[in-house]
């Protein structure tokens, strides 16, 4: 890889702020990896978490980027770096021959048009404080994204604008210019200006030194609690353009789990609307004992205009059954449907149209907005639907009001990179709606609720134990908080 170096980024014709910023990195770079050294935990602790947002093998391109040891710690599949610094570009070429880095102002449209995009992520470590219009730079990366595309911008907390005044005063800091201090809201107006929409937010590191090992202790345990976690040093944003194309799809796969449900299997064929182009059914059985598999063959036989399949699970679990589902779908969109049917067939469409319409990309069903049936869930059951999803929303940073709706939508390709990073999880969810949420969280998948009218069963039991599995889901916050939270 070569260093390039961009003729459109003369700092004769910068700003009077943007030539001190420039100087300031220029006289820095000698000694910057001196000033890492002597703050190596915070920078840890930094690349730790841009390496739990960001994916190994991706192409992501990096404003700002330093010496590239941030970039080169995501070990991209393409990574490319952009500093209006010449000396620190030298500094990050010679380091990592592997990436490549341009010599350029970012906020200058034309080094930016010189990019080859779309990239997966495009990373601002700091820089958002650094740039002169926050909101023209922002719009001129749209042509960089596509759909899939995320941009991470990350900050320091204004809270911290005193301490690290004093901190750059006493030599523990290394110089720089004044920033532009910018709260999560101003962030926000900022980021809608330019056309984007926020995913996620996050708060990390409350003590950004080691300390005895106390540092490492309190950023995993203490620092990202609710109300603490506004006191921390960095904050973190997610970002994806708003001027993609929807994805329009056309197809749709329908997963059906279902084990001793036979007085529904029928009804789901019937009562699931024409909503696309090309609907595939899949039913997936689950040993049931009343005769629901041969009621599956039965009904495929009756209606052979249906594209349906029939299969039977080889583990245990709503889980391993959707897995096995999804594994032979074959359709643009994957749809999971309750054998119970207690989430209407009918409304299904709402959300196959908010995937397909670009609206969401994880689209996960509501029971709790609109009145249900009576009898359609148990008092005891309704309590803890009611207080799980407030705890959900704060491990997973995206709101969610029911984490046990069984009713999900995402498109194959989405699901497929859940998939790949599956390991990262591992084999810890028998229902299957935790290994998709936190898997899509976690790919910082854009998550929309569809509200449905949830009904009384008309045929059989509920396979849910309220003690048993009432358990699990306090498993399942802990096990959120170790991954997605205390990592």
């Amino acid at each position: 890889m070569t260093q390039t170096t961009s003729n459109t980024s003369s700092p004769a014709s910068f700003s009077a702020r943007k030539q001190a910023i420039h100087t300031v990195a220029e006289q820095n770079a000698p000694g910057r990896e001196r000033w890492i050294r002597k703050n190596a935990f915070y920078h840890a602790e930094d690349q730790r978490y841009f390496r739990f947002m960001i994916a190994e093998n991706q192409k992501v391109l990096e404003l700002g980027c330093g010496n590239g040891d941030v970039l080169a710690s995501l070990k991209p599949s393409h990574g490319v770096g952009i500093d209006f610094s010449e000396r620190t570009i030298e500094m990050a070429q010679k380091n990592h021959p592997e990436l490549d880095f341009v010599v350029g102002d970012i906020e200058n449209p034309e080094v930016l048009k010189q990019l080859d995009g779309p990239f997966d992520a495009i990373l601002l470590d700091d820089t958002i404080g650094d740039l002169e219009d926050v909101v023209n730079t922002l719009l001129d990366l749209h042509h960089l994204c596509d759909a899939d595309t995320r941009i991470i911008i990350a900050y320091h907390s204004p809270l911290w604008r005193l301490p690290l005044f004093l901190a750059e005063k006493v030599g523990m800091r290394m110089p720089s210019v004044e920033k532009n201090w910018l709260t999560l809201g101003d962030i926000a107006k900022l980021v809608n200006l330019a056309d984007f929409e926020i995913i996620r937010r996050e708060w990390r590191q409350i003590m950004p030194k080691k300390f005895f090992g106390l540092g490492g202790l309190l950023n995993r345990f203490v620092a990202t609690l609710p109300l603490i976690r506004t006191l921390c040093l960095r904050n973190y944003v997610v970002v994806r353009s708003l001027k993609q194309d929807p994805p329009n799809y056309t197809s749709c796969s329908v997963v059906v789990p279902a084990r001793n449900e036979k007085g529904n299997i029928e009804n789901a064929v019937l009562r699931l609307p024409e909503f696309c182009d090309h609907i595939e059914f899949l039913f997936v059985e689950g040993n049931s004992s009343d005769g629901t598999l041969d009621e599956m063959y039965r009904v495929q036989k009756k209606y052979p205009e249906k594209d349906i399949k029939v299969m039977v699970q080889d583990g245990i679990g709503k889980g391993d059954a959707v897995r096995k589902g999804f594994e032979h779908a074959s359709c643009e969109v994957l749809v999971i449907l309750d054998a119970d049917l207690t989430t209407p067939p009918e409304q299904i469409p709402q959300f196959f149209d908010a995937v397909a319409s670009g609206k969401g990309e994880y689209i996960n069903g509501t029971r709790l907005i609109y009145p249900m049936e009576n009898e359609a869930m148990r008092y005891l059951n309704s309590i803890a639907n009611h207080i799980f999803p407030r705890i959900f929303t704060w491990l997973l940073n995206q709101h969610f009001t029911d984490t046990l709706c069984g009713t999900k939508v995402l498109s194959k390709t989405h699901y497929q990179k859940i998939a790949d990073n599956r390991s990262y999880f591992g084999d810890f969810d028998p229902f299957g709606d935790f290994d998709l949420i936190f898997g899509a969280c976690k790919l910082n998948l854009k998550v929309v609720e569809v509200p449905v009218r949830y009904a009384n069963r008309t045929y059989g039991e509920t396979q849910i134990s309220r003690f048993t599995h009432g358990w699990l889901l306090l498993k399942m916050m802990l096990f959120a908080f170790l991954r997605l939270k205390a990592f």
